[in-house]
């Protein structure tokens, strides 16, 4: 009897961690994690609903200030409306010696549903990314279908514990300066036209050989005819001669 108590009380505090920890985790979060300084990408804000008796039915997301983007582009989501607002800079932007005098600041999508115990991901196309930054901070809020609203704008400070509602962030690594992808799909290139040049030479070579073997065969075969019709003939006149 005490070992089935154990065992309940057990499973209990199992499933009670299991729900703690799926609770903990459904964060607004930046997928994926990180990118490269300097450079372009696309990102999507991954969206799970944390209510089993609403909807999420809308999703504010704010840019940084600080670190203003030149050019932010969504993705269509069936079912879903989005709003791009931009404001004026502060301070211009020159990107690729253009001058830059405003900027997205927040995305909106609305109209759409994400029904308990789903998640969606609201993709956008970013850039240039700063160089003298190790992230970016973006703050979202989450607006579920019985008014009540989720912000996920607090910041979590190096060395202390993630705070209740963080916000996403987007961590910014340094890149390789190098596009090895184009190169190395240009020696492959290479490689390929090189092989299936070498390979058209010996199958050229090949098939002269063949073509010249076979015709050796055919004039063996033909002088084999004819010294076998030879020698019946001298045979014949032979036993011709006995008789």
């Amino acid at each position: 009897m005490k070992s089935s108590r154990v065992s309940f009380v057990a499973a209990l505090a199992a499933g009670s961690v299991l729900v703690l920890s799926g609770t903990a985790f459904a964060h607004v979060s930046v997928q994926p994690g990180q990118a490269e300084k300097g450079g372009y990408s696309t990102i999507a804000f991954k969206v799970p609903n944390e209510r089993d008796n609403a909807s999420t039915v809308k999703v504010e997301v704010t840019l940084p200030a600080d670190h203003p983007l030149a050019s932010v582009m969504p993705q269509d989501l069936p079912g879903w409306k989005v709003e791009v607002t931009k404001s004026k800079l502060a301070k211009p932007l020159t990107i690729h010696g253009k001058q830059i005098t405003e900027a997205v600041t927040k995305v909106t999508w609305s109209g759409g549903k994400i029904e308990p115990g789903r998640f969606q991901q609201f993709p956008l196309s970013v850039g240039q990314l700063p160089e003298d930054a190790d992230q970016l901070v973006f703050k979202a809020i989450q607006t579920y279908s019985n008014n009540e609203v989720v912000r996920w704008i607090e910041e979590t400070k190096e060395g202390a514990e993630e705070p209740e509602n963080p916000a996403p962030v987007l961590k910014l690594v340094a890149g390789t300066g190098e596009d090895h992808h184009d190169g190395a799909a240009g020696k492959d290139a290479t490689k390929t036209d090189a092989k299936a040049g070498h390979d058209e030479h010996g199958d050229a070579e090949k098939a002269s050989a063949a073509g010249t073997s076979d015709t050796t065969a055919r004039a063996l075969g033909i002088v084999g005819i004819l010294v076998g019709v030879v020698g019946v003939a001298f045979g014949v006149l032979s036993r011709r001669r006995a008789s």
